[in-house]
């Protein structure tokens, strides 16, 4: 990963750490990509090995930047994906973007009114995104870490029905490659919560930070440095 951070007006990096954008992609979709598209691509469709046509997926937390793309790049598979959330609208919003169903992780019980989402031919999980799922009994759960979503309590249980755990960091170059020519093939394109423009914008900047606080943000939260305009001058990189 490139060590010299982000929220520059300008850096220098090496070209063999670039990739051409997506054409599809405005430029604050394009930069909603990279980091939590690299990861939800790992922990989605590298480590759990159940990205596919028929295979039940849970992503949980839905709303923050990585899990939205993991739903995306599922639903794109072909996989039956659901999802658990504190707020309704979010679960109705991922619905709307492909998932068969979801429930808030703050109801008592929630594992079971999962399970009754579940096709009746296959009442398990082949795999869960981010976190554990509780009585939930299913295969594969890739962990790539917790930001702002809530944390939900890792059960023993989980270990005693042969679930395997296996953690996912961000990502390679070459899965970075794959992530955007998928991107590119399907025309998926990041979900952009909110944005503000300028380095300047000190005001702006910080109601972003309350926004990841508050848990408010459906996507990621981008900061414009320059304007689309200026960017189309010239070609979008990632």
């Amino acid at each position: 990963m490139n060590p010299l951070g982000t929220l520059g007006e300008s850096v220098t990096i090496d070209a063999s750490e670039v990739e051409v954008a997506p054409e599809h992609l405005s430029s604050l979709e394009a930069a909603a990509l990279p980091l939590t598209g690299l990861t939800a691509w790992r922990a989605t469709m590298v480590k759990s090995g159940n990205a596919k046509a028929g295979r039940n997926i849970l992503v949980t937390g839905i709303g923050g930047g990585v899990a939205i793309m993991a739903l995306l790049f599922a639903v794109a598979a072909g996989a039956n994906v659901y999802v658990t959330s504190g707020s309704e609208e979010k679960i109705q919003r991922a619905k709307s973007m492909g998932a068969k169903g979801g429930v808030s992780y703050k109801e008592k019980g929630w594992e079971k009114k999962l399970l009754d989402l579940l096709p009746k031919d296959r009442k398990y999980l082949d795999a869960i995104i981010d976190g554990a799922g509780g009585d939930v009994a299913g295969g594969v759960i890739s962990i790539y870490g917790m930001t702002t979503s809530p944390k939900m309590p890792f059960l023993m249980s989980a270990v005693l029905k042969n679930i395997e755990v296996r953690g996912s960091t961000m990502g390679s170059r070459k899965e970075f490659k794959d992530m955007v020519k998928f991107i590119a093939d399907t025309k998926l394109k990041p979900i952009v919560s909110r944005h503000v423009s300028g380095l300047d914008n000190l005001e702006g900047i910080d109601s972003l930070f309350e926004d990841m606080k508050e848990a408010k943000q459906f996507g990621k939260l981008v900061i414009e440095v320059a304007k689309e305009s200026d960017i189309k001058a010239g070609k979008s990189k990632l």
